[in-house]
């Protein structure tokens, strides 16, 4: 899926959690940038373009390691162990992430090292992905309007 799609999502999750969170400040921005950050794995992405993610990209292919559950639970029990503010807000981008990535032809392998792969038939930047991000702009535009009623 193309980054806007999974900003899309992200901001949609955001939004439908937002009334049951404290730190609203911390936790939409945190979900919108974890929605993002597997794609680091890539040099051709718009995150992992930039020269600080080319030592991750040299250690790891795309779609290996940093787009599997495994990853998204370390990182996440990490944070709550030492910035539990950040746990939920990573958890909930990072995953819905993996999710719209495990419905493309290339999948995902969600539980590293073992070798299952989930794989889908929707394809990057494809008419698909193009609904899935109006569809999710139409979903936060009727949750942010929900919000102020």
């Amino acid at each position: 899926m193309l980054l806007r799609t999974h900003v899309a999502i992200g901001l949609v999750v955001a939004l439908y959690f937002l009334p049951h969170v404290v730190n609203k400040v911390i936790f939409v921005p945190l979900v919108l940038l974890a929605s993002a950050l597997p794609d680091l794995d890539s040099g051709y992405s718009n995150i992992g373009k930039y020269k600080i993610f080319r030592p991750i990209q040299m250690l790891s292919t795309h779609r290996g390691i940093f787009h599997t559950y495994t990853m998204c639970i370390a990182v996440s029990v990490l944070f709550a162990l030492f910035y539990p503010i950040f746990a939920l807000p990573f958890f909930l981008g990072y995953s819905f992430h993996l999710i719209l990535d495990s419905f493309t032809p290339k999948g995902i392998r969600p539980f590293w090292p073992f070798r299952i792969r989930v794989e889908g038939k929707i394809k990057t930047g494809g008419p698909i992905d193009t609904t899935i991000f109006y569809i999710c702009l139409i979903f936060a535009a009727a949750l942010l309007i929900n919000m102020f009623l």
